[in-house]
């Protein structure tokens, strides 16, 4: 008897805990949760050279979430310039995908935050000598993606520290271009996310040398629809419960990303 009434809290235990976290309805209806993504941010998400198949932290992360939410993850590829209106109009429920959450962006999305991180420069290991401390980039080419915040960052970091000499900034059609034009010489220096280059470094043995700290801290984040309040909160709780069970830290260490770890989730910490 004792055996058969430790069994039910236990059950009953286990089926408080799933049932804690409860989905809009019609998301619950359906039993999948559509994500928008675009992988070409590794190791966030890409597609595996060898198998073409979807790979990196944010979709095992997605994946792990969609477990805890008791639905299936539908990857959507779309663009960058599509994440915003995917979720306004329907077409995502939320976009997984190295998004920084940056407050502008709050009028449209609501982000639960994940992901610690910043850009930070970086340069050839060949002239790394030449770039001791990142002062030693003022005047120089310094390239990153333009569609990103980079640009005002390294501007407003150029004038808080170069003074007359700033840096001239290049603008690049994203990471993997920047990182081209270094390798060709066209610019001194490279921007990009420090959650980025370790992965990049490894894959690119003796390559590049970060240079400096950050410029900035910021936070990467699962983005929801503004109106969607039951989302934001079953999201929040999923994110938590993959920090308290070790999964998190898990998938972090896997991807070489345990320096952008958060203690807790949290919702539009970005500034």
């Amino acid at each position: 008897m004792k055996r058969l009434l430790l069994a039910a809290v236990f059950l009953g235990a286990m089926s408080a805990s799933v049932m804690a976290i409860e989905l809009p309805p019609e998301i619950a209806k359906r039993g999948s949760l559509k994500v928008a993504l675009v992988p070409n941010y590794p190791p966030m998400e890409f597609r595996d050279p060898a198998t073409n198949a979807l790979s990196g932290f944010d979709v095992e992360f997605g994946e792990a979430i969609g477990r805890k939410l008791g639905v299936k993850i539908e990857w959507q590829e779309t663009s960058f310039a599509e994440f915003m209106p995917s979720i306004a109009t329907g077409r995502a429920d939320a976009i997984l995908s190295g998004f920084t959450d940056y407050a502008s962006r709050h009028e449209t999305a609501t982000f639960v935050d994940y992901l610690r991180s910043g850009p930070r420069f970086f340069v050839q290991q060949s002239r790394a000598s030449e770039f001791r401390d990142a002062v030693a980039l003022c005047g120089k080419k310094v390239g990153a993606s333009r569609r990103t915040m980079f640009p005002a960052q390294i501007a407003a970091w150029s004038e808080k520290n170069c003074g007359s000499n700033p840096i001239q900034f290049v603008g690049t059609d994203g990471s993997a271009d920047a990182r081209t034009q270094l390798r060709q010489g066209r610019i001194d220096a490279a921007v990009q996310g420090d959650e980025t280059l370790p992965y990049i470094m490894d894959q690119e043995p003796g390559a590049y040398v970060p240079v400096g700290q950050t410029l900035a801290q910021q936070f990467t984040g699962i983005a929801l629809p503004v109106k969607e309040k039951a989302l934001h909160q079953a999201m929040l709780e999923a994110v938590d419960a993959l920090i308290a069970d070790g999964t998190y830290k898990a998938l972090l260490a896997k991807w070489k990303l345990s320096d952008n770890a958060i203690e807790k989730a949290t919702i539009n910490a970005g500034q």
